[in-house]
């Protein structure tokens, strides 16, 4: 069996307003190995997008332990996080962020000018399917092209962890099982261990684990016996 990549152990997380608190996360204990695809579920406001970004290195947490492989991301300052950050992990938004004054492999460029080991920006290119796209600028895209150029872009570091925080959110399905294909098909190649936050349940079939939270906790975890591929998904 591999070996963690993240694990957290009690992990929560309080925001505070002045006299207001609200609390996101209550003690969580989590575990994903190298190469898993797991989809998180859970209605708004359950803790997933919080989870996701003190375990990216986004946020921190208010108590307990985040880890990433042997290092403890919960000690970590301002300056461990953001090398973190750069040098491990990949994130993928609903939203493509993309620069649009910028062709596709520009876009991707940013990435691999600062990374340790980066691939070429045409190879992250080509393994989303965009070998044909490449000089095109983000307005020449589809919705569904312009986030596999930000899967490309989050994938070219080599990132050993993929976030995603609804990548299919904005899609139709048959353009979301595009983006679902993409994303499978870079967790394969690349053994990144993949976390996707969804609200489309139907997704949840592709997945190696489904974890289901719900008032900041983790309700239920559920291992498929067989996964279906992207093409078999509709919603």
């Amino acid at each position: 069996m591999s070996a963690a990549t993240l694990r957290t152990k009690g992990l929560a997380k309080v925001y505070r307003t002045g006299a207001v608190e609200v609390t996101a996360l209550r003690g969580v204990d989590f575990e994903a190995r190298e190469g898993e695809f797991i989809v998180m579920l859970g209605p708004s406001g359950s803790g997933k997008s919080t989870f996701l970004n003190i375990v990216g290195g986004l946020d921190q947490a208010t108590s307990g332990e985040a880890w990433f492989q042997e290092h403890n991301l919960t000690t970590m300052d301002e300056r461990g996080l953001t090398l973190y950050r750069r040098d491990h992990v990949g994130f993928v938004f609903q939203f493509y962020n993309l620069v649009p004054s910028l062709t596709a492999r520009e876009n991707v460029s940013l990435v691999t000018e600062i990374a340790r080991n980066p691939m070429k920006p045409e190879e992250a290119l080509s393994l989303v399917g965009l070998e044909q796209r490449m000089d095109h600028f983000p307005a020449q895209l589809s919705g569904g092209e312009q986030q596999r150029v930000a899967i490309a872009r989050a994938i070219a570091k080599r990132p050993e962890v993929l976030l995603c925080d609804e990548p299919t959110g904005a899609l139709d399905s048959r353009t979301g099982v595009k983006v679902l294909e993409a994303l499978l098909l870079v967790n394969r190649e690349l053994r990144a261990t993949t976390l996707v936050i969804t609200h489309n349940a139907a997704i949840r079939e592709v997945a190696d684990r489904v974890v289901s939270f719900g008032d900041g906790r983790i309700l239920s975890v559920s291992v498929n016996a067989e996964r279906k591929p992207a093409s078999a998904i509709s919603w």
